[in-house]
């Protein structure tokens, strides 16, 4: 099974996609850390943009193969990336499970995104700016919505695991 996280920064994907993975004993995909490695490698420093997506799609295959389940931490605002990562369970004949996180409190999502911090070593967190920017396409298929706003992480991993295996 494949499980795909997408949300803003700051909406609380990583807490859940990470306590999902280690619960699951999944193999877990972080693209703020696979961003801040190709950004940080020689010849590619500095903004790496989608890069990190291309690099994500076959390292789940490879796992999905091999029987593991696979969860996915990553932003997914484009459809295109959307898509990459059902093609990518299509191709191992593996079930997907697509998960937006959101944070339906503006001014907890704010606080969030401005008082957090990254375990990643080098990687440079958006602002509230800059998660304002971004152009979040909506999503146009069936995917399991969980907001973070008014429930703490366990909360929402409690109902997200109800979700999933129903």
């Amino acid at each position: 099974m494949l499980i795909v996280f997408g949300g803003l920064p700051g909406v609380g994907k990583t807490a859940l996609a990470r306590t999902l993975a280690a619960q699951l004993g999944a193999v877990y995909l972080r693209m703020g850390a696979i961003e801040q490695t190709l950004g940080s490698s020689a010849g590619l420093a500095g903004e790496v943009g989608p890069a990190d997506y291309p690099v994500a799609y076959p390292l789940a295959e490879s796992n999905l193969r091999l029987g593991q389940v696979v969860v996915a931490d990553c932003v997914n605002l484009l459809a295109l990336t959307r898509d990459a990562w059902r093609q990518a369970a299509e191709r191992t004949g593996s079930r997907i499970v697509e998960i937006e996180v959101i944070c339906s409190d503006r001014a907890e999502h704010r606080r969030r995104v401005e008082t957090r911090s990254t375990d990643v070593a080098g990687l440079k967190l958006p602002s509230w700016e800059d998660v304002m920017r971004r152009d979040y396409e909506p999503w146009d298929r069936p995917r399991i919505p969980i907001d973070t706003a008014a429930r703490t992480a366990a909360e929402a991993l409690t109902e997200l695991l109800s979700r999933i295996d129903g």
